[in-house]
């Protein structure tokens, strides 16, 4: 059965009595979701080459690997609320926080995983799905689980609170104002030791239960890593050589940058930092950022491996996404939270069985994801919920696209983004007080606002219109 085929059998099962469709396994495909955070397209299947990421590159030689995919708001909880609903951030009530609870900022919106346990899924949730564990809790079948339940409070990273970090040698660069330990650690322990290694376990042990269910099942694996700190087994450390790592090309402010974007100053609230300035430590931050993707990946392999030998691969969509982006360096920034690409675009791979798969250019943005998976399983979406497009017809052929532009936001902050441009607006009340464009195919690492720049005052204000329509559509 080819791609096409595939999904017109799908659409036809959907006609089915309920009875038939939800009482045999095999009408429907099961969904693997793998959530990490603050994971950017660092990957070797994104063309970074400096980078060991051997599993999610197999798996990308499969699947379709968006290359313009964005988050709506470059924030965990806010990010994870949006793509969970479907629905946009609203600033300033609705999806703007990075502990951001969708049950509490949108309570009629029926969440992904409850709607695919109304169509006959069983739903599991293991590891840092939603951003609080408590969100959304009764849409899975079963609890929400995670090695520490409680830690994910705001003293989530007070050490050594909740096992974050395993060297001995750590408690002495402990931050004297915040309480949290060193901004990266290299220890020479199991996968296990640390979180992440636990949840792949989880999950493996999930999927070979799951596999003798009636139901499909729709499972959710969210790792903590590469957040902050930066802490992986010794193993991934030492598959990079430091010195060899390549900075930052373009370690300072772009030209003509309004002063509404700025760094993150998460890292600086960790212990063992002085200054982003210093070389040696953006050494060892990007070492410690690519052992914990490394981790990450060898953690996906294990998974992925076990679809494999359960022989689930032919009936499971797996999705592959990073929760946002990260600076890691460009333009003197260390962190998300602003409205530069670094921080909205993420990785998003998508495998469907009987797809070819392939690079796919066209924009789509995380708000898309919950229509998409509705129509590949053959479900009904809820009314007047969704604000995404489902991008299906990517996934049928990489070449297509669905949509003109991403829409982000954060704080007061505008950003479309097409294949051809960025543009931001800030606004107060209804006046515009700052603007930002980038030219993507001239200048893709963003060093010079040309929101000014007369070749492109025309095309801006093409743009502007664009975000204000979108936002009081949104508003509605």
């Amino acid at each position: 059965m080819n791609c096409a085929q595939s999904f017109y059998f799908v659409s036809a099962i959907a006609l089915v009595s309920s009875a038939h469709v939800y009482g045999q396994k095999g009408d429907k495909m099961n969904v693997l979701f793998i959530i990490a955070d603050d994971m950017r397209p660092e990957l070797g299947c994104y063309g970074i080459e400096d980078i060991i990421t051997p599993h999610v590159d197999r798996l990308a030689e499969q699947a379709t690997v968006f290359q313009n995919a964005y988050c709506n708001i470059p924030v965990s909880g806010a990010s994870r609320a949006s793509l969970f609903t479907g629905m946009y951030p609203r600033y300033p009530n609705r999806f703007t926080a990075f502990d951001a609870s969708a049950e509490k900022d949108c309570p009629e919106a029926l969440s992904l995983p409850e709607c695919f346990k109304r169509n006959g899924y069983y739903v599991v949730s293991n590891g840092k799905v939603f951003h609080n564990i408590t969100d959304h809790a009764g849409s899975w079948s079963e609890a929400p689980w995670r090695v520490h339940p409680d830690g994910y409070g705001k003293d989530w990273a007070e050490y050594n609170k909740w096992e974050l970090w395993q060297n001995g040698e750590s408690s002495r660069y402990i931050h004297p104002k915040t309480l949290r330990g060193p901004f990266c650690e290299s220890a020479d322990v199991s996968d296990t030791t640390y979180i992440d290694g636990r949840v792949a376990r989880k999950t493996i042990a999930d999927l070979r239960r799951l596999k003798d269910r009636k139901e499909p099942f729709f499972l959710a694996c969210g790792f903590w890593k590469p957040h902050l700190p930066f802490n992986a087994p010794k193993k991934y450390w030492d598959l990079y050589q430091r010195e060899q790592i390549q900075l930052a090309q373009n370690p300072y402010r772009p030209k003509a940058l309004p002063r509404q974007v700025t760094s993150s100053g998460e890292i600086r609230g960790y212990g063992k930092i002085t200054t982003t300035k210093d070389e040696d430590f953006q050494r060892e931050a990007k070492h410690g950022y690519y052992a914990c993707v490394s981790y990450i990946d060898a953690q996906i392999g294990l998974i992925l491996d076990e679809l494999d030998r359960l022989k689930l691969t032919e009936n499971t969509i797996v999705v592959i996404l990073g929760d946002h982006g990260w600076h890691l360096g460009e333009h003197g920034f260390w962190g998300k939270h602003n409205l530069m690409n670094h921080a909205t675009r993420a990785p998003l791979i998508v495998r469907v069985p009987h797809c070819k798969g392939g690079k796919a250019e066209g924009v789509v943005e995380f708000v898309d994801i919950y229509p998409t998976l509705c129509e590949l399983c053959g479900m009904s979406v809820p009314d007047s919920q969704l604000q995404g497009k489902s991008f299906v017809p990517i996934l049928q052929d990489s070449g297509k696209r669905t949509k003109e532009y991403a829409f982000v936001q954060w704080k007061d902050g505008y950003n479309i983004v097409s294949e051809k441009y960025s543009s931001t607006i800030w606004l107060r009340g209804d006046s515009v007080v700052a603007r930002m464009m980038f030219d993507r195919q001239s200048d893709a690492a963003e060093n010079e606002n040309k929101a000014s720049t007369e070749s492109l005052c025309k095309e801006f204000e093409k743009q502007e219109v664009q975000i204000k329509m979108k936002k009081l559509r949104l508003e509605k």
